[in-house]
């Protein structure tokens, strides 16, 4: 008879925050010793270790401040690391953190022409918002479909920025303009089919600039939240989770929105978290009844795709709302905010 013995191997990693007594070039060579990684916040000197290391070393402790463990792949995002939400700037309005804030971000998928898009930015300002999206480098199923205005678009961005004061927010597509994208946005976005690539993840990881990280639709929370490590891991402390939908077996809808993730996300890591329910149903019938579902969980953001004629719009056209119906979504989500101390702003 035989018998078969399975043993459980755990992932256990560790911050560590070594004492203001240590400075760079002495944190690197101890991150060489113990084979850590070596992150610098500010004067902070950071080390995460590798999973050989279960404590302390005995010849580390007299330069150690605090340290925690983890038995998973989430270290800087997790909850155990800073108990609460980090707190994010877009412009003038911050989310996260005790602000209470749910930002309600506008616009269409694509920039398409200055008229388009100035007539959002008109809209957005005329209801005291202040976040602008708009797509500028497409990634499309289709070879065929519009790519976007590319360069182009992203001028036209910084122009309703400096004249309607609005924070843009807009997606990188590939590594190739990701520079281009950091230089002209206020927020850089990185969508779910973007989720993966190393290049734009450690682009992002080197600036201050708020990122915002869309959940990839075939993407465990894990992953979701390992990409956003890359992100931590390289200095930047302003990352923005966004759940967006995944493929189900369902049919009748474009994607699946997973609140029950987005539950997770809330009570297991201290990342703002924004919800996208116009991606994730693809029919603007469903989105305000999903917007207002999203706010009542506490949500420190939503973004709505929305455009002057939906009907003629040259991506997505069947999620986009008019600007009537964008206009009653955030009535209706401000009620909701407002019945669980929030406000969307």
């Amino acid at each position: 008879m035989l018998t078969f013995a399975f043993i459980e191997f755990r992932l256990i990693r560790m911050i560590i925050h070594l004492s203001s007594t240590v400075g760079p070039g002495e944190a690197t060579k101890i991150a060489e010793n113990i084979k850590a990684f070596h992150i610098q916040h500010g004067e902070q000197q950071i080390l995460i270790t590798s999973s050989s290391v279960k404590e302390v070393p005995n010849d580390l402790r007299d330069k150690t401040m605090e340290s925690w463990v983890f038995d998973n792949d989430m270290q800087l995002s997790s909850k155990k690391y800073i108990n609460g939400t980090r707190e994010v700037a877009i412009g003038g309005v911050r989310i996260g953190g005790n602000t209470k804030n749910t930002l309600l971000i506008g616009g269409p998928c694509s920039v398409e022409s200055e008229s388009q898009i100035r007539s959002a930015a008109e809209m957005l300002k005329g209801m005291g918002l202040t976040t602008l999206r708009g797509g500028c480098y497409k990634p499309r199923t289709s070879p065929y479909s519009f790519q976007g205005l590319g360069f182009e678009g992203l001028q036209l961005l910084v122009k309703m920025r400096e004249e309607y004061g609005l924070s843009v927010i807009t997606e990188v597509r590939d590594a190739t303009h990701v520079q281009d994208v950091i230089e002209y946005s206020d927020v850089v976005q990185i969508g779910a089919k973007a989720m993966y690539d190393q290049g734009i993840l450690r682009a992002c990881a080197k600036i201050k600039k708020p990122v915002l990280l869309k959940r990839g639709f075939g993407t465990t929370l894990q992953e979701f939240v390992q990409a956003a490590e890359f992100i931590l891991s390289g200095g930047n402390e302003n990352v923005i989770l966004c759940e967006r939908g995944i493929r189900t077996f369902e049919t009748k809808t474009r994607f699946t929105l997973d609140l029950c993730g987005v539950a997770y996300l809330q009570e297991y890591t201290n990342l703002p978290v924004i919800l996208d329910p116009s991606h994730a149903i693809g029919f603007a019938y469903g989105v305000t009844p999903l917007a207002k579902a999203c706010t009542a969980m506490g949500i420190d953001g939503l973004i709505i795709e929305a455009h002057e004629n939906p009907k003629v719009a040259k991506s997505d056209a069947s999620q986009q709302l008019t600007y009537d119906e964008f206009a009653q979504l955030y009535t209706e989500t401000s009620k909701v905010a407002a019945a669980v101390g929030y406000k969307i702003v």
